[in-house]
């Protein structure tokens, strides 16, 4: 959670998903730059969007009811639409729609969500690996998807996890602690290591317009670092990752 979350969670929803993107979630809106096609770019935009809006909800609420609450509005606009009723009013819930993308994928991404609102760590790895595989392996899995529908959406598991772990490292370290106690930030870059270890030879296989997906992986390493990458690094990165087709 952000001080910016904060100013804005009681605002009306934004109509510029790109721009909400760039400022929420840069490192994804950095990738969907590779994307060339300006469609797919738009709804990989408004999948990110929806991850946001349902990434931010744990810390907007005071307490978890309130937190089920804005997650079920989520799911329900889900389910509504699978049942043959108009889309919600909602920026992001109409973009999304209007995007294709499976809707009971998009309810399921709700769902994994409701463990943001149980603020005691994990304790095993089997359960940060599923929280992991729900939330940032969901929407890697779906922007893959929606890149190159034959893609193989398994071969962007690693390189989600890797990014995803990264991503907990850095929610531990602004006060958020979802990692096992136990985990020390040696224990997290040896985790890291192995995923994009695993993702390097699993990316071989996903087709060449579907790579901005996973290439946020390509910052995993380093953000579990001891310092943040600046705006050049990051953009530098996720370039050499584009290039080269690795993580």
């Amino acid at each position: 959670m952000t001080t910016l979350d904060i100013a804005h969670r009681n605002n009306a929803p934004e109509t510029d998903l790109d721009a909400l993107v760039r400022r929420v979630d840069p490192d994804r809106w950095l990738a969907s730059r590779f994307i060339a096609d300006p469609k797919a770019r738009a709804d990989v935009i408004a999948l990110y969007a929806f991850n946001y809006e349902l990434a931010r909800v744990a810390g907007g609420v005071s307490n978890a009811l309130m937190g089920e609450i804005r997650l079920t509005w989520w799911r329900e606009a889900m389910d509504e639409i699978a049942a043959g009723q108009p889309a919600r009013r909602h920026p992001t819930v109409e973009a999304v729609v209007a995007a294709g993308y499976p809707l009971s994928a998009l309810a399921e991404m709700a769902e994994a969500r409701m463990a943001d609102l149980d603020a005691a760590p994990f304790e095993t790895e089997a359960q940060v690996l599923a929280y992991l595989d729900a939330t940032a392996g969901a929407v890697t899995m779906l922007a893959a998807w929606r890149l190159d529908p034959k893609a193989d959406l398994h071969a962007v598991q690693e390189a989600a996890r890797a990014y995803g772990l990264a991503g907990l490292w850095r929610l531990k370290r602004a006060g958020v602690q979802r990692l096992p106690t136990d985990w020390t930030q040696g224990d997290v870059r040896r985790r890291v290591d192995a995923a994009l270890g695993k993702a390097r030879s699993a990316l071989k296989a996903l087709p060449i317009a579907a790579f901005p997906a996973a290439a946020p992986a390509a910052l995993a390493k380093a953000q579990t670092g001891g310092r943040e990458l600046s705006p050049f690094e990051t953009q530098l990165r996720l370039t050499w990752a584009v290039a080269t087709g690795r993580v």
